[in-house]
């Protein structure tokens, strides 16, 4: 019965069987009826747990006197048999104890917004348990059956074990994940937190069955020890003062970076170890801990001319796609498109990522996100054990990596298929309410981040909201999106201790609480109505809000109802009834800005709370004598956020839409002498307070450049946020879609035009 029992759990990780999974795959339900049929699925994966614990129990009460007699002078098995037996059975029975007290109180304290797929992503990251268990299977099989001819009290004891329930124990987790993604909104936080456990799943049932033996050890540590493989991704490695692209593989001891050899003929594909660190021998280096090594950093204006070609080719491409051309002129230019992306993904980050090994060596990763750098940090902390590979150990486990990965590609474009989505492009409003689930009293702020052309940048930070274990934001944020698919939200503990401020690398001292994302979904976000949404991370939630409004809708720019107010009314009109010529509402903002935001790091770039620019925006429409007392309490990036939307509503951008067009073909002109005559002409030719408001903003943008070291604003990172703001001109009626309820994503003729008044 023994025998029998273990072939079942052998023969159900059968390739078929999955594959069969993969075709019953079915589209996402009805949003209610999905969410409500998630907490069905989860009751029955409960009750199966439940029972199946119950079936663990009962198998491991045995192993307790069969032990306890292999010490006698007469025991039933010898230590070695009946470790060789029960291999990795008390592993299985805490890691599914640990499953369901996990998952039990969750399911009780159900709504919509419960996540679950953090405990389904862990216990697919123990896969290498079950692993382990298949790989003893032949030697366990041979020492069973050897017991049951030689000992008739073992042969008993193993006629009444229930050995059978451990045959679901893969491939029930991989139909359970089917089942919980069908009735998942791909909107919600767990969606690819399910995806990414069924991947792990997937690959690991595959990895079995393409194996024609059990017993390869090439992924083993020490005999009776599991090396599993936790994350992995593309990382940009400086070597050398030169950016390296590299895949960077963590494993539960130790952290490899390899390189994908190129293919030669017709040869599958290798990769090249570069080095690896014991997890045991690896610490973070902060800037002042590491020798000073300046990171080389692309021009703005360079990465920018990059951006111009991406988004040429990609509407090359689709024109190509809709002529039904034929595919060598099509491949020539995905060619193309992807050594472009590639050379953007290799130059854009800049954030640093500095692992040390012990022995003395250290290594510097350049990352483009907060966020990114603090989910590497957490993962590798939690893992840290010592290991010691021999030069045969580290080839083998570098000729796995191409069966282990679990990022294929990279995050390039060209790699997408030809309906995934490009993004969104647009306005996006986010309101941060609030945040639960803090066990002590904190102070706490928010940050948040979203993707533009596959690079995540920070956008937005809360106030601080002081000790308190429930911080009360309730702050709106207007967000630019350019064909963004992602929002992350970064959760933070303040720190007040000034001897570690003003950090030269952008790594900040302050400690992240949690972090967590949501997927900008294109038809989720097309409604007028604001859209409730909870994003959990690391036990806090944070609640907040959501409003897309696309970028054909913002770019009307409408006259104000109100002619003796300020906000969308001619330029000209304003400065004549004040009698001066510049706005007041321009001469307070940078007055103020001047006064305490010259230092503060991404003005301009990082926005205001909603509601605090739009009371200043009333206070100026009425004339209110006290605006000056509520900028001086108001957040900097509220009041540069308010200069910015009244250049936004005007009726007509301050370099006219009259010249706009003589604009943009001047700043195509290839002659840089008649570039430079042509464009200074075209700007002397816009009526004068338009031109004195403009010289009177650059001279203050020049200040603002001038103290790039501190606040990270260049020159061009101003024009990127100027350029559109002053001359995009307003969208014609025509242009909007007849049906607005359709995902409005123009993407790359609008990434041109946005280029052209950056460069402007």
């Amino acid at each position: 019965t023994f025998l029998i029992v273990i072939s079942i759990l052998f023969c159900v990780c059968s390739l078929n069987m999955f594959a069969a999974f993969v075709c019953n795959f079915l589209p996402v339900l009805d949003l209610e009826k999905g969410l409500e049929m998630r907490k069905r699925v989860l009751s029955g994966i409960l009750a199966s747990e439940e029972t199946y614990l119950s079936h663990l129990e009962a198998l491991l009460l045995p192993m307790k006197p069969l032990k306890a007699a292999a010490t006698t002078s007469q025991p039933v098995l010898t230590v070695q048999q009946i470790e060789t037996i029960f291999f990795k059975v008390p592993e299985l029975y805490e890691i599914h104890k640990e499953f369901y007290d996990s998952l039990l109180p969750r399911v009780q304290q159900w709504s919509h917004h419960q996540c679950v797929g953090d405990l389904f992503q862990k216990q697919a990251s123990q896969l290498g348990v079950y692993r382990a268990f298949v790989d003893n299977y032949e030697l366990a099989v041979e020492t069973a059956e050897k017991c049951c001819q030689a000992n008739t009290q073992f042969a008993e004891i193993s006629e009444v074990m229930p050995y059978g329930v451990l045959k679901v124990l893969v491939t029930r987790s991989t139909l359970v994940l089917h089942d919980l993604l069908k009735h998942t909104p791909s909107s919600h936080p767990d969606y690819p937190l399910l995806q990414d456990a069924l991947r792990i799943s997937q690959n690991f049932l595959s990895s079995i069955n393409e194996e024609s033996t059990p017993r390869r050890q090439s992924m083993t540590v020490k005999k009776g020890e599991n090396r599993q493989l936790l994350k992995d991704g593309f990382m940009v490695e400086l070597v050398e003062g030169a950016r390296k692209l590299r895949h960077v593989f963590l494993f539960t001891d130790l952290l490899l970076c390899a390189k994908l050899k190129k293919q030669i003929g017709g040869k599958s594909q290798q990769y090249d170890s570069k080095w690896y660190i014991p997890l045991s021998d690896l610490t973070f280096q902060t800037a002042e801990e590491s020798e000073p090594l300046p990171i080389p950093q692309a021009p703005d204006e360079e990465l920018d001319a990059i951006k111009i070609k991406i988004s040429s080719l990609r509407s090359e491409i689709q024109r190509e796609r809709r002529a039904n051309k034929g595919s060598k002129a099509m491949e020539r230019l995905k060619k193309k498109l992807s050594e472009q992306e590639l050379l953007l993904l290799l130059n854009s980050p800049n954030m640093p990522l500095r692992v040390h090994n012990r022995s003395g060596k250290s290594y510097i990763f350049l990352i483009s996100s907060d966020y990114e750098r603090a989910e590497w940090k957490e993962v590798i902390r939690e893992q840290q054990k010592k290991c010691d590979l021999t030069s045969m150990e580290l080839q083998m486990l570098t000729n796995s990596c191409l069966k282990l990965q679990t990022v294929h590609q990279l995050p390039l474009t060209v790699n997408k298929e030809e309906d995934e989505s490009t993004g969104l492009y647009g306005f996006l409003n986010v309101i941060v309410h609030s945040a639960s689930g803090l066990k002590q009293s904190l102070n706490l702020y928010c940050t948040l981040e979203v993707d533009s052309f596959g690079i995540f940048v920070n956008k937005a930070k809360t106030r601080v909201y002081r000790y308190t274990t429930e911080p009360k934001w309730n702050e709106e944020f207007e967000i630019e999106l350019e064909g963004s698919q992602t929002l992350r939200l970064l959760c933070y503990e303040k720190s007040y201790n000034k001897a570690k401020m003003n950090k030269e690398d952008g790594e900040s001292t302050d400690r992240i609480m949690g972090k967590g994302q949501i997927a900008l979904d294109p038809p989720m976000l097309q409604g007028k109505d604001w859209q409730r949404t909870v994003i959990p991370m690391n036990g806090i939630e944070v609640k907040i809000s959501m409003k897309f409004t696309s970028r054909e809708f913002s770019l009307k720019r409408m006259s104000s109802r109100k002619p003796m107010g300020v906000f969308g009314v001619n330029i000209s009109s304003v400065t004549k009834r004040e009698r001066s010529k510049v706005p007041y509402i321009v001469r307070q903002c940078l007055e103020e800005i001047e006064r305490r935001g010259m230092e503060e790091v991404g003005i301009y770039r990082v926005s205001g709370v909603a509601t605090d620019i739009q009371a200043l925006k009333t206070a100026f429409d009425t004339n209110n004598k006290d605006v000056s007392v509520m900028m001086s309490e108001m957040d900097v990036n509220a009041i540069a956020g308010t200069l910015k939307l009244y250049f936004r509503e005007l009726p007509e951008p301050l370099f006219t839409d009259e010249l706009y067009p003589n604009f943009a073909g001047g700043i195509a002109l290839s002659d840089s002498v008649a570039k430079e005559s042509c464009m200074l002409n075209l700007l002397l030719s816009l009526p004068e307070p338009n031109l004195v408001t403009f010289l009177f903003l650059l001279d203050h943008l020049k200040r603002v450049a001038e103290k790039e070291s501190v606040n990270k604003m260049s020159l061009h990172n101003l024009a990127t946020v100027f350029g559109p703001t002053l001359l995009r001109p307003a969208e014609k009626d025509s242009k909007i879609p007849t049906n607005p309820t359709q995902p409005i994503t123009m993407g790359d003729s609008w990434s041109l035009e946005v280029m052209s008044q950056v460069h402007i």
